[in-house]
């Protein structure tokens, strides 16, 4: 390991002159840390993307399309939206689909015309789908097959007027049309120029709303692209701490993308930062670490990883040790809790590879503290250390910023904090303070200025890097006519980091099981917030004296802890 500190290599890294330098720029009142010298806007990163004409740049099972054929795809996109749609800066376009090359496309389409794009959840259902259309006012909707099936009865809710659906191969009907004829229509056209500024709205990106609907954090192109910044200045740090990393300079990275684009760490992380650099971007249909490690195999990938989740099943697979998973140079991962003893397994499985773990929310725009290299190692159970850009605080139940030493609620500020919750002035004042976003997190930071997560303030658990809040699923268990009472908590899982637990107690006289529980809440919740365990007792759940339900008492008597 290097004999130069954290600081030390921060301030060289950031220096005048160099291509991470900092300069402080007022955003929305507050004084805020950049990177000086990197793109600002997504107008100025697809010029940037033109470089990498003749490079691979999106792979998906039989399709494989270069960085000047998605370009190509992407400006006819644009002028659809423009021309046919009548889209104008600042309106929003939702984009419901897995992760198909199309979701790229509309992605950067929709962006470089100054609208803002909607990602919605692929894994919600109809309800869930129809309440991100309306809260948005999306005009327009881009969404695969299935996603069409499930808003078919829906669209009328919103106030969606145009359809574009990718990968149909039943015909449509109004408002539906079909999102390949788009480009052919439109192939060869430019959009029209649109003059946009890196603080203009880009994105909304729906979180789990602690009041049992979802939230819709607003980002600008500015916290969109701080990733670029952020990814590049983690792995130089990393690097100067005496790292070493296997893969040649001059090699194209690439990578696999396991995760939903439709998340800020598929999204900011992966495509924004990936895209970038001039990585080749390999897509997967569905998660399934046997296909995963083929891919790995077939394509000489050199990064993989996602949730940790991804990594411990890829690790355990069966088939790990027939394929040959000798490029990979870095295995990354984020978004959920990852145990201690992971990074040291990475390194048995691939000891000239560099492990990284990163934290962050969709409110910071994916990344906003990383751990890698020698120093993950050093310190497994850390989520690292801010990037440059960041400032971090602890902060205590008066709103005062606690001394060194201390365990308090973890503020962040930074280019990548996004401005609010997209028509929730409360919700954003409660989140929001001069620039500091209160991340619900409970945390320590030690003498170099390591950050350790130690709890949530917020009642919210996280299952394989999906958020779920207590709340949502609370009551939609109270919906049912036999339950009277429920409190939902995390079940410890080591590869899912927590599942869903929940402690029901029946109305007397009425009869329901678990399963008969499950099955309802599924009609109702994605499959991924539905409860795993339920408890059924007759007996009232535990109170306090202020009439709250006593989770932590809960767990250990269950053993859930």
């Amino acid at each position: 390991m290097s004999d130069k500190t954290i600081a030390d290599v921060t301030r060289e890294l950031t220096a005048q002159g160099s291509p991470l330098e900092l300069e402080t720029q007022i955003i929305r009142g507050v004084p805020t840390l950049t990177w000086k010298g990197l793109p600002q806007t997504v107008p100025e990163v697809l010029m940037h993307l033109e470089s990498f004409a003749a490079r691979d740049y999106l792979v998906y099972e039989a399709d494989r399309l270069t960085y000047a054929q998605t370009l190509e795809r992407i400006r006819a996109l644009a002028a659809h939206l423009q021309e046919v749609c009548g889209v104008a800066k600042g309106e929003r376009v939702a984009l419901a689909m897995r992760n198909y090359p199309e979701w790229v496309i509309g992605f950067w389409a929709t962006l470089s015309i100054g609208a803002i794009i909607v990602p919605l959840n692929a894994w919600w259902k109809s309800q869930e789908l129809s309440y991100g259309l309306s809260d948005s006012g999306s005009r327009v909707l881009l969404c695969d097959a299935e996603r069409a099936q499930l808003l078919a009865a829906e669209l009328g809710k919103s106030a969606v007027e145009h359809a574009l659906v990718a990968r149909s191969a039943q015909p449509l009907a109004a408002p539906f049309r079909s999102f390949e004829a788009a480009l052919t229509e439109h192939a060869g056209r430019v959009p029209l120029s649109v003059d946009i500024h890196p603080d203009d709205d880009a994105t909304i990106f729906y979180t789990s709303g602690t009041t049992g609907q979802p939230k819709g954090a607003l980002g600008t192109h500015r916290n969109l692209l701080a990733n670029i910044g952020s990814t590049m200045f983690a792995r130089a740090r990393a690097l100067a701490r005496g790292t070493r990393s296997s893969l040649p300079p001059t090699a194209q990275a690439s990578g696999l993308l396991s995760v939903p684009l439709f998340h800020v760490t598929g999204c900011h992380s992966a495509l924004v930062a990936a895209s970038f650099n001039g990585n080749k971007i390999v897509m997967i249909h569905k998660w399934n670490p046997e296909h995963a490690l083929e891919l790995i195999e077939r394509e000489r990938l050199t990064q993989f990883g996602g949730v940790p989740s991804m990594v411990w099943q890829v690790l355990e697979s069966p088939d790990f040790k027939r394929r040959d998973t000798s490029s990979i140079a870095t295995v990354s991962y984020g978004g959920a809790p990852a145990a201690s003893e992971l990074v040291k397994r990475i390194k048995e499985a691939f000891p000239s590879s560099v492990p990284s773990n990163g934290y962050g929310l969709t409110e910071t725009s994916a990344l906003a503290i990383s751990n890698s290299g020698v120093d993950y190692e050093r310190k497994p159970d850390s989520v690292g250390v801010p990037v440059a850009t960041c400032e971090v605080k602890l902060v205590g139940n008066d709103g005062r910023e606690l001394p060194p030493g201390s365990v308090g609620e973890l503020w962040i500020k930074g280019p990548n904090v996004v401005k609010g919750y997209w028509g929730k002035p409360e919700a954003t004042a409660q989140a929001f303070t001069d620039g500091w976003l209160h991340t619900g997190d409970i945390a320590r930071i030690d003498e170099e200025g390591f950050v350790y997560i130690l709890d949530r303030a917020k009642d919210m658990l996280i299952r394989g890097g999906e958020n779920v809040y207590c709340v949502e699923v609370e009551d939609v268990l109270y919906s049912h006519p036999a339950v009277m009472d429920a409190a939902v908590i995390g079940v410890p899982h080591r590869v899912l980091g927590e599942e869903v637990g929940a402690i029901v107690q029946v109305a007397p006289g009425a009869h329901v099981t678990a399963e008969e529980l499950r099955a309802f809440a599924g009609q109702r919740l994605a499959n991924f917030k539905v409860p795993t365990h339920i408890e059924l007792r007759g007996e009232p759940l535990p109170r306090n004296a202020n009439g709250k339900i006593m989770k932590r008492e809960l767990k250990r008597e269950l053993g859930w802890a």
